[in-house]
């Protein structure tokens, strides 16, 4: 895990249908500098992972600013027994999406400023809703831009295994939006693939940036 990542702005081809750890690393470190280049996790902000050919979930360490991760930084983590020391507190949250979606092969988070800003302003109503957006179809499964797309809302915890839990029996990681937004916190997202995670975490940054701006006018 000693190779240095690729600054030319695209994710390295990962192998279906999960990688082996080095690679998950190697893509994780050139997913982590794509998004901050972006200014998408400030900080340290954000946590980024994938599923490993092992079963082993690959994720970011706690508190490394990720465009200036290096392969060291991705840790393994168990997944029926996440003891990895290290590993962020909102570890909890990328393990359950994994339990409730076996097809899913990479979750990231990330802290925009509009994800943030407009998880807030919609918080009471529970979710963001984009209708009318071609874009709305660089969401997996989505076919038109006629029919509205709920992306929801979770207040804010501390408490990250009770979150999940209750983002579990809710539904959330079900979401037709292959996304959730934490209040004042930021965006969760998820693929089967790294591409495929990638590619929806720009078409909800997107649509988001949209709502924000008419709400603004």
């Amino acid at each position: 895990m000693s190779q240095s990542p690729s600054h030319s702005g695209k994710i390295a081809s990962i192998p279906s249908p999960w990688p082996d750890a080095e690679t998950a690393a190697q893509g994780l470190v050139e997913i982590g500098l794509w998004v901050s280049e972006r200014g998408w996790v400030p900080a340290t902000a954000g946590n980024l992972s994938m599923r490993t050919a092992s079963g082993a979930i690959a994720i970011t360490r706690s508190g490394v600013d990720k465009g200036e991760l290096v392969p060291a930084d991705i840790l393994l983590v168990d997944l029926d027994n996440p003891t990895t020391p290290g590993t962020s507190a909102e570890t909890d949250l990328h393990l359950a999406a994994y339990r409730a979606l076996p097809a899913v092969g990479a979750v990231l988070h990330t802290h925009s400023p509009t994800a943030t800003l407009l998880s807030r302003r919609f918080a009471a109503a529970g979710k963001v809703t984009f209708q009318g957006y071609e874009l709305q179809k660089g969401i997996a499964g989505v076919t038109t831009h006629e029919g509205a797309l709920d992306l929801p809302i979770y207040a804010n915890s501390q408490d990250i295994p009770a979150l999940a839990v209750h983002v579990t029996e809710t539904g959330g990681y079900q979401a037709a939006a292959h996304g959730f937004l934490l209040a004042g916190h930021g965006l969760y997202t998820w693929g089967k693939s790294l591409a495929e995670a990638r590619r929806h975490l720009v078409a909800l940054e997107f649509l988001m940036d949209c709502v924000l701006e008419e709400e603004r006018r």
